[in-house]
């Protein structure tokens, strides 16, 4: 990482365990930017903070919850309070689901879509006006391969993450007189906890880690690499192991991707 994140502000979600606690960590090694960490339990936070090294004066806890979409305006503004701006909203938070659409209750795939894209999209909203008084900025949301293409057992997940795609888009195109990129990261399988929290058609935990996310790419190394893309202000960028391969099957061989999907193991 070269110095690009220094002197910036960076808000990250989701940052208490995962993809969110290992950018913090390298973010806070390899560059002064100050940071404000979210999640929806403030006590982890401060421990994140402090196993990453980060000093009193660079840092700034700030409790959200994307559930309750309408407080986001007010949440942004404690945010801008904290170190007056935002040059980088790093939007992590967000739930996923291993269950079949048929056993899954309709108020589960209510709940995915209200996390992962409404919530997300209303705190983006808040944020925006303070980064075009600013003058600029920048926007990265954490998808999924997901977003790309669809998969068993998450439907909720798929669809949520598909509009985000369609959401960030479209923003990417308003935004750019604006002098604020967009950029989309789309982690394939990231060891992380993602499928212990997994919601099940009942909307309970799955409780249980997937052998894919075991297996997959350590947070630490995605980090980097979803920094640098940020870095390098790409449009998209997808990381992962060879799953990645099925963004590329997706874009020329749809029908055979469709033949993969409907046997691959995606637990």
């Amino acid at each position: 990482m070269n110095r690009y994140f220094d002197n910036k502000v960076i808000w990250i979600t989701g940052a208490s365990s995962g993809i969110g606690e290992a950018l913090v960590k390298e973010l806070a090694l390899n560059s002064n930017a100050k940071i404000i960490i979210s999640s929806r339990k403030e006590e982890p936070l401060y421990t994140v903070a402090e196993k990453a090294g980060l000093s009193a004066e660079r840092y700034a806890v700030l409790p959200l919850d994307l559930m309750n979409y309408k407080d986001m305006p007010a949440i942004a503004a404690k945010a801008i309070e904290q170190f007056g701006k935002i040059d980088l909203l790093i939007n992590n938070a967000g739930l996923s689901q291993r269950s079949l659409a048929i056993e899954t209750d309709i108020e589960v795939d209510k709940r995915l879509m209200d996390i992962d894209f409404i919530g997300t999209a209303a705190l983006t909203k808040a944020v925006i006006p303070y980064m075009i008084s600013n003058g600029g900025g920048q926007i990265a949301v954490v998808s999924s391969l997901m977003g790309i293409f669809g998969a068993p057992m998450r439907s909720g997940y798929a669809a949520a993450k598909h509009a985000l795609h369609g959401f960030f888009d479209a923003l990417r195109a308003e935004l750019y007189d604006y002098k604020i990129l967009v950029t989309i990261i789309c982690p394939g399988f990231i060891q992380t906890d993602i499928s212990i929290h997994a919601v099940t058609g009942d909307g309970s935990q799955q409780g249980t880690m997937d052998d894919a996310t075991r297996k997959g790419m350590p947070a630490d190394v995605f980090a980097k690499k979803m920094l640098y893309a940020v870095q390098k202000r790409k449009n998209q960028k997808a990381i992962g192991g060879k799953e990645v391969m099925a963004v590329y099957l997706k874009r020329f061989f749809p029908s055979l991707l469709a033949k993969v999907i409907r046997k691959a193991k995606v637990v």
